[in-house]
């Protein structure tokens, strides 16, 4: 099977590299000789395909593969090695052409593929299930720490008021409220 990226037969691919990684947590619980490793799944694998266009298409399938790096968008992939691992779907991530000399229309290029995973959609907030109860009691929490945070602001103004009162008392040499330190 020739590799395809969205249609486009990759011609004459002399290398295809898959790059695939794991990504691990160490930890180092105390008292504990040694670690214990945390297996946080796997990234998202890279592809590097290597190749030659040459003849009268290659300047016409170089400049598809150009569009399709600008483009940015998701794209399909399909090539033996990738068959396996049901990678149906890539990002070109670095594209890079090369014109090769002594043969005319003769173009070597690079692409850098990653898979692409389609990211999950949060759910609904309307979706969650929750108990009625707890959501109840939630709401009863936020009004009475709403209703605190007012008698607060209040406070904080009849402060100020009194603060004020009593500074200008202390003008005229009498202080009522709040004596000095």
């Amino acid at each position: 099977m020739r590799p395809l990226l969205d249609g486009i037969e990759l011609p004459q691919v002399q290398d295809i590299t898959e790059d695939e990684r794991r990504a691990l947590a160490e930890l180092k619980p105390p008292g504990m000789a040694g670690s214990v490793l945390q297996n946080l799944g796997r990234s998202p694998a890279r592809f590097v395909v290597r190749g030659v266009a040459s003849g009268p298409q290659a300047s016409a399938f170089v400049d598809e593969l150009q569009a399709r790096f600008h483009a940015g968008a998701p794209v399909p992939f399909t090539a033996d090695i990738v068959a396996d691992a049901e990678i149906d779907v890539v990002q070109i991530e670095d594209l890079r052409l090369e014109e090769l000399a002594g043969h005319p229309a003769r173009f070597g290029y690079t692409l850098v593929l990653l898979e692409h995973i389609e990211p999950v959609v949060p759910a609904a907030a309307g979706a969650l299930p929750l108990d009625a109860d707890l959501l109840a009691e939630a709401a009863d929490l936020v009004g009475g720490l709403t209703a605190g945070l007012e008698i607060v602001e209040q406070l904080s103004s009849v402060v100020r008021q009194l603060t004020e009162f009593n500074e200008a008392l202390g003008r005229q040499g009498t202080s009522v409220l709040f004596p000095p330190a």
